[in-house]
């Protein structure tokens, strides 16, 4: 126990060492700076960006050696077996990594607003240059005889989920985890329609009628067994998730977080990028990250 104990005290002190740089305020843009003639406003404003790129590097790095630091101390504890200890700190690595990932969404936030005010004052659009294709017209029927037309959700973000309940990527998020459903949930009621897709050729509509009734989806599964909407929007993986915005642009196109099966790389934590996005769209922004690299199983088209 003394061994836990002084172990703990190391940690508290790297905790101590670091929280300050997670509990920073964010940089704000100056009124002196926002009243100064144009060539040294946009000096003030490259300065700020380079302030928040600044702070951001320092914010992962911290992060990064709180959390190494706290693993240490829940394996010695492990170890021990000081069960109590070794929850306490787990409880504690959770909370860091979620106040990491929050104080990470403000910084990268204000880079966005930031670069929204400098292309406004260079004369370009309100809308950036790297929004979405025009996301592609389908209609497809749910495995319980349930009609949906794209063209006719104008107007609602939609989520699009391709799916395959044989793929353990797509079950560990429905049986391990409650992502997709806990997600669908959380955003039901602010303008957000969900739906997953099976594009796997040899599935039947009775598997997956009860699937969607042993897992309580709060959504319906599409029949895409032709495979001809997963190819029009290039799904690759179950899942592999697309974001569509309130004016059927692709808002996003990637993965549905950064921890396949729940591992994350390094120390960085776990970012879930679909409800990031949809927190950005569903409170006017532009969403931050709008690719990345899907993983799962291979989706299981029929044969051309």
């Amino acid at each position: 126990m003394k061994r836990i104990t002084t172990v703990a005290a190391v940690g508290m002190a790297v905790l101590l060492a670091t929280s300050a740089a997670l509990g920073q305020p964010p940089a704000r843009t100056r009124p002196a700076e926002r009243a100064q003639r144009p060539a040294a406003a946009r000096e003030g404003m490259q300065r700020l960006a380079q302030r928040l790129q600044q702070q951001i590097e320092e914010l992962k790095t911290a992060h990064t050696t709180l959390v190494t630091g706290l693993r240490a101390i829940h394996a010695s504890a492990l170890k021990e077996n000081a069960t109590e200890t070794a929850q306490k700190v787990k409880q504690l690595i959770d909370q860091r990594q979620q106040s990491y990932q929050e104080r990470l969404n403000q910084l990268e936030n204000q880079q966005q607003r930031l670069r929204r005010v400098a292309r406004q004052r260079a004369g370009q659009t309100e809308r950036p240059q790297r929004r979405g294709r025009q996301a592609p017209d389908f209609e497809l029927t749910s495995f319980k005889g349930e009609k949906v037309k794209l063209a006719e959700l104008k107007g609602k973000i939609v989520v699009l989920e391709w799916f395959n309940f044989e793929c353990p990527f797509s079950r560990y998020h429905h049986e391990t985890k409650t992502t997709m459903a806990d997600l669908a949930r959380k955003y039901k009621d602010k303008n957000v329609v969900w739906f997953a897709v099976n594009s796997t050729s040899h599935t039947t509509a009775a598997a997956n009628r009860q699937f969607a009734q042993k897992h309580d989806l709060p959504y319906p599964i599409l029949d895409d067994r032709s495979g001809k909407v997963g190819r029009a929007y290039g799904a690759r993986t179950t899942p592999h998730m697309i974001v569509i915005d309130k004016d059927g642009y692709i808002a996003y196109n990637g993965a549905i977080d950064s921890a396949p099966l729940g591992k994350v790389k390094d120390d960085a934590g776990k970012i879930n990028y679909v409800d990031k996005a949809l927190v950005e769209l569903t409170s006017g922004q532009d969403v931050g990250v709008p690719t990345t690299t899907p993983y799962g199983c291979s989706v299981k088209y029929a044969s051309r």
